[in-house]
This record gives C-alpha cells, structure tokens and sequence, in this order.
C-alpha cells in the first residue's frame, strides 16, 4: 500500500508540473514575451540568453522550493537580487501588457486618453508601493 501511495503521488506530481510547465511555456511562447522584452530593452541579441535565464531560473528555484533552504544573504545582495528580480518582473508585465494592449482599450472604453500619463503613473507607483509594504511588514 505505501509503494502504491509513493507511485500515485510521483504521478500526480508529474502530471501537475506538467500541465504548469506546458502552461508557462504557451504563455510566453504564444504572446512573444521574450522577443518582445528583447525588443523594449533593444538587445535582439540577448534572446538566447534571456530563455536559458528564465528556464534556468525556473528550474533552480523549483529545486531550492523542494529542498526547504532559507538562504541568508547580507542585506546589499539582497537589496541588488530584489532590484533585478523586479526590474525583470516589471519589464515582463509591461511586455505582457503591450502585447495584449490592456491599458490603450481601457482608456478608450473609459474616456481616460487624456490621463493616460497619470495612470500609467500611478500603477507603477502603486506596484512600487505595495512591493515596498510587503517588504517592510510580510
């Protein structure tokens, strides 16, 4: 019966990364996420570097979620992770948003085009300050 449960709970765990995995992947391959990130940034020639990044990263966090490690780093690589973590976040979410062009069809359907610099603005200060109150008190 335990061998039995250990079989049943490597294929069910299988079976979700997979579905997660070939879900992320159609996310980014469907929207060109990566050559448009690429394109923003004008690095064309970062592409290559930009998926291994990504897969790299996915992989190596996924091993360090299973192994239950707490990482301790001094507070300025900490603080330089997080610049880069979020930087990368940001670009991805501004990539997405283009692509899929959320923010020109709300505006329209809202008579928001004169504000668009103000709101536009204020997500990102908003993005800034929720990241910041999560930092200081989660």
């Amino acid at each position: 019966m335990n061998l039995f449960h250990d079989l049943l709970l490597i294929l069910i765990g299988l079976a979700g990364g997979t579905v997660v995995g070939g879900g992320f992947v159609a996310f980014i391959t469907v929207l060109d996420i990566v050559p448009r990130l690429a394109q923003v940034t004008r690095t064309p020639q970062m592409i290559a570097l930009y998926e291994y990044s990504i897969g790299l990263g996915v992989l190596f966090f996924t091993w360090l979620d299973f192994r239950s490690l707490s990482l301790s780093m001094p507070g300025g690589f900490t603080l330089i992770v997080g610049l880069f973590m979020g930087v990368f976040v940001g670009l991805l979410a501004a990539a997405l948003t283009e692509v899929v062009n959320v923010i020109p069809i709300m505006a329209r359907r809202l008579n928001l085009e004169g504000y668009m610099v103000y709101f536009l603005l204020a997500m990102a200060l908003g993005k800034v300050a929720g990241s910041i109150v999560e930092w200081m008190f989660f």
